[in-house]
C-alpha cells in the first residue's frame, strides 16, 4: 500500500473561553446490559433512531429505504478487516501485537502490549507461524512501533491467515477469542480492499436485499476507502479533548467516487455518510466551497463540536461509548444537547450499542 503525502489535520476547535470543551461533558450513564455482544440476524433487523432537529423516532434499518430521497448519495467505506492481532516472541518474553497500518516495502506501523520490552534492532518471532519475523526499527513510541516484515508480503499473508485473530474490541467479551462466527459477522457487506483492523461497523446493517431497495429508491452509491486503525479502541486521555491526538489513518476518495458525491449535490440530492469513518474521510476530503476532491494519504482528522461540516448531510452511525471521540463527532455533526438527549432516548428504549449494536439516523445540525 503506497502512500501520497496528502495529510489532513482538524482545524482548531472553536470554543469561547468560559465555555472550553471538557472530555467529561461527554459522559453519560449506559448499563452493560445494553452493549451488544452479537450481532442483528439477519443484519438489517437491527433498530434504528432517527434524529432530527425537531425530536427522534424509532424505526427499523429496513426503513432505511424510505428515509432516504430519491438523488441522494450513499457514501460507504470499503475497508477490509484483516485478523491484524498476532502474538509474538522477543526471545523468551511474549508480547501482544496488533497491525495497524501498512507502510512502504513491508514495514507496518503497529500497536505492541509492552512496547517498552522492545528495542531498536530486536527481531520478533510470530507465534503460530515461525517463519515470520519482524525487525524493530526505532524506538517504541506510544505503544507505536514500525516493524519491518520483510520484502515478501506473502510470508506475513501466510502468518495472518494462520495466526492472525479478528481484533474485535474490548467490550465484546470472547474470553476464549473471537469465534468463528465472528469472522463473519464483523465483516461489512462492502468489504473489499484489506487493511482495517476495525471494521467501519455502521455497514454491518446491510444485506443484499437493503441495498437493491435502496437502489430501487433511486439513491446512487459511491465508494471510498478509509483503513480503521487500532487508535478507533484507544481511550480519551485527560480532560481536554483539544489535546488529544488520533493515529493516523491511510484513506482515498478516488476521482470517480468524487464526481459520483458532487454531481448529486449538485442535482439538489443529499450526501448521506455511512458510518463515522466515511464522514472523517469526506471532511478530509472537502474544500470551503463543500466540493469533495479526491484524496489519497493519510488523516488524523479530530471532529469536536465548533467543527464545520461542509462535506455530508446526513449520518448513519452506530452508538458509540461514553467520553470517546466518536460520541464527540457525532455531538458536533447533530448538536451536543440533541445527541445527549437522542443517547438518553435510546438506553431508555434498550437500544443496543456499539459495534455489533443498533444504529442512528442523524441529520446535520443546522
Amino acid at each position: 500500500m503506497r502512500q501520497a503525502a496528502a495529510r489532513v489535520t482538524a482545524p482548531p476547535v472553536t470554543a469561547t473561553p468560559s465555555a472550553p470543551l471538557r472530555t467529561a461533558d461527554f459522559d453519560f450513564d449506559l448499563p452493560d446490559a445494553l452493549i451488544a455482544q452479537a450481532p442483528a440476524r439477519p443484519r438489517d433487523t437491527a433498530r434504528l433512531l432517527v434524529v432530527r432537529p425537531d425530536g427522534v423516532a424509532d424505526a427499523g434499518i429496513r426503513a432505511l429505504p424510505d428515509l432516504l430521497r430519491p438523488g441522494d448519495v450513499m457514501v460507504v467505506n470499503d475497508t477490509r478487516v484483516i485478523p491484524a492481532r498476532l502474538r509474538a516472541r522477543r526471545g523468551q518474553a511474549r508480547i501482544e501485537v496488533m497491525l495497524n497500518r501498512a507502510e512502504d516495502g513491508g514495514v507496518w506501523q503497529a500497536l505492541v502490549r509492552n512496547a517498552r520490552r522492545l528495542r531498536e534492532g530486536d527481531t520478533i518471532v510470530i507465534e503460530g507461524a515461525e517463519d515470520c519475523t519482524a525487525t524493530v526499527l526505532g524506538a517504541p513510541e506510544d505503544g507505536a512501533v514500525l516493524l519491518d516484515f520483510g520484502r515478501d508480503p506473502a510470508v506475513l499473508a501466510r502468518a495472518l491467515a494462520t495466526a492472525g485473530e479478528i481484533p474485535l474490541p474490548p467490550y465484546i467479551a470472547r474470553p476464549d477469542g473471537p469465534r468463528p462466527e465472528d469472522a463473519v459477522d464483523y465483516q461489512p457487506i462492502f468489504a473489499a480492499r484489506p487493511g482495517a483492523v476495525a471494521a467501519p461497523t455502521a455497514s454491518l446493517h446491510f444485506t443484499e436485499q437493503l441495498l437493491w431497495a435502496i437502489a430501487d429508491r433511486g439513491v446512487t452509491r459511491a465508494t471510498v476507502t478509509l483503513h480503521v486503525g487500532a487508535g478507533t479502541f484507544l481511550p480519551m486521555r485527560g480532560d481536554d479533548p483539544a489535546a488529544h491526538r488520533l493515529h493516523a489513518e491511510w484513506g482515498e476518495v478516488s476521482p470517480e467516487a468524487a464526481a459520483t458525491i458532487n454531481a448529486a449535490r449538485e442535482a439538489g440530492g443529499r450526501v448521506v455518510a455511512i458510518g463515522t469513518t466515511a464522514l472523517r474521510l469526506l471532511e478530509s476530503a472537502v474544500d470551503e466551497a463543500g466540493r469533495i476532491q479526491p484524496f489519497r494519504g493519510l488523516t488524523d482528522i479530530f471532529l469536536l463540536p465548533g467543527h464545520r461540516f461542509r462535506s455530508a448531510d446526513l449520518l448513519m452511525t452506530n452508538f458509540h461509548l461514553p467520553r470517546s471521540t466518536l460520541f464527540m463527532l457525532v455531538c458536533a455533526f447533530a448538536g451536543t444537547e440533541r445527541m445527549k438527549a437522542a443517547y438518553a432516548h435510546a438506553v431508555a428504549e434498550g437500544y443496543r450499542f456499539y459495534s455489533y449494536g443498533d444504529a442512528s439516523l442523524l441529520e446535520r445540525a443546522p
